[in-house]
């Protein structure tokens, strides 16, 4: 993610600011995939591998992906919540009673933590599904499963190990996502997520995507950093 992830990525957010400041997150996962098609448009690199893309295709040889299994999927850009949608659902009544298509339809928490930006990041489609609800975790270092790509899977534990450079951010989107909605992280993950956060400092590419996605919804992720409202006013 840093690097060429967001190389030039001030200047989108400069572009950004004067896209659209409504101070009001989508008020669903549709919604907020078409925000974040617009916000993401100008650097177009997916999460999980560094991959570049455009519109909806994904360009493997830009990281180096071989795809696992789904070589139809890898090429598709999916949007990834961070914290899966299970995980934010799972615990809560609507899930008992329908899954995820009751949530969506009919609880207003789920809706809005669905639908939050600062979780939801571009994701090479296969590696979406591989991931499925899986949560993440240390991993022995091993050869890698998608080409150059360094995130790893573990099928049998049902964990996800992300590549180095966003691992920072996976942990305050967690710290983030579970203040925010009251969603209970495990002792285990909190004592994982700190430690993250704590060896993978914020980055400025980090801080300039918080300022972004805060000039959308009127709110920043407290874990990146303080936000400036006054500067998405300024360029309306």
């Amino acid at each position: 993610m840093p690097g060429r992830f967001y190389t030039g990525w001030c200047a989108v957010l400069l572009a950004g600011l004067s896209l659209q400041t409504q101070a009001a997150a989508p008020r669903t996962f549709s919604e907020a995939k078409k925000v974040a098609r617009t916000l993401y448009a100008p650097q177009s690199t997916e999460f999980y591998c560094g991959c570049k893309y455009r519109g909806n295709r994904i360009d493997l040889a830009s990281c180096g992906y071989i795809p696992r299994k789904n070589p139809q999927r890898a090429r598709r850009v999916e949007w990834e919540h961070i914290v899966s949608a299970w995980q934010i659902g799972h615990q809560r009544l609507c899930w008992q009673n329908g899954g995820r298509a009751n949530c969506s339809r009919n609880d207003r928490r789920f809706q809005l933590a669905e639908a939050d930006l600062h979780n939801l990041v571009p994701a090479i489609g296969e590696v979406n599904a591989d991931r499925s609800n899986f949560s993440f975790a240390w991993l022995p270092t091993r050869q890698s499963q998608y080409g150059a790509c360094q995130t790893q899977i573990d099928f049998k534990a049902r964990k996800v190990m992300p590549r180095t450079q966003v691992r920072g951010m996976v942990a305050r989107t967690h710290l983030y996502m579970s203040k925010r909605y009251q969603l209970r992280l495990s002792r285990q993950d909190q004592q994982l997520f700190q430690a993250w956060n704590k060896t993978y400092p914020v980055q400025e590419w980090e801080r300039q995507r918080n300022q972004l996605i805060a000039c959308v919804t009127g709110r920043g992720n407290e874990f990146v950093g303080p936000v400036n409202l006054n500067a998405c006013r300024a360029r309306k």
